[in-house]
């Protein structure tokens, strides 16, 4: 009886990595706003059916690559401010793993660049509470480094938004930067450690004042 529930298990779960991997697809080329269950199913080799066995709409769907897209950048994120080192190494560090994150899931950072100011308001939310999240995390691992000694809770959830959103700007820059042309990622990558550096020290002379 195990053995079958586990089969059943794993052909659902299968089931829905097809459907989310066919909508990822067809989002490459278009808005969920315009995209039909239909299109989805027939993508994924399924019945428009099966598609209701695993998500209530396309905004489900959507809300669930939302958060497909953003889980693995959080831990990997999360992992560098936790290393230690100097600024500069970190800053490093950060602008090279959100380049990696880029190349290695285009998909998905196409799909949140384009949705996070979509037409579905779902979605809008789901990324926005995302990013949200993200920025607690940020804030949570900023609150431990010594250059943080007393900043009161506002100033650092600022400072981690701040982050944020030019860690998402960053990845916009890009995916968007064509991949036959390294020169053009290379400035990109180094922009970004500029502005970092900038935060940076104005972080360090925040409380001169």
């Amino acid at each position: 009886m195990s053995h079958s529930v586990g089969i059943r298990q794993a052909q659902k779960q299968q089931s829905r990595r097809a459907l989310m991997d066919a909508g990822l697809r067809l989002l490459e080329a278009q808005n969920l706003a315009g995209l039909g269950v239909r299109e989805v199913t027939r993508a994924a080799g399924m019945s428009p059916a099966g598609f209701y066995r695993h998500f209530r709409d396309l905004a489900d769907l959507g809300v669930a690559l939302v958060e497909e897209s953003l889980a693995s950048l959080h831990v990997l994120v999360r992992a560098v401010l936790e290393e230690r080192g100097g600024a500069e190494e970190l800053i490093d560090r950060t602008v090279e793993v959100i380049e990696l994150h880029v190349r290695a899931n285009p998909a998905h950072m196409r799909f949140l660049a384009r949705e996070r100011h979509g037409g579905v308001r779902q979605v809008r939310e789901a990324i926005a509470a995302e990013l949200g999240r993200f920025a607690e995390e940020v804030g949570a691992a900023l609150a431990r480094q010594p250059a943080s000694r007393g900043w009161d809770a506002g100033e650092l959830r600022m400072l981690a938004q701040l982050y944020v959103e030019h860690m998402v700007s960053t990845a916009a820059s890009f995916l968007e930067a064509p991949p036959e042309d390294p020169a053009v990622a290379a400035r990109i990558a180094a922009t970004a450690r500029m502005q970092l550096r900038l935060v940076s020290l104005g972080r360090r002379h925040w409380k001169d004042n």
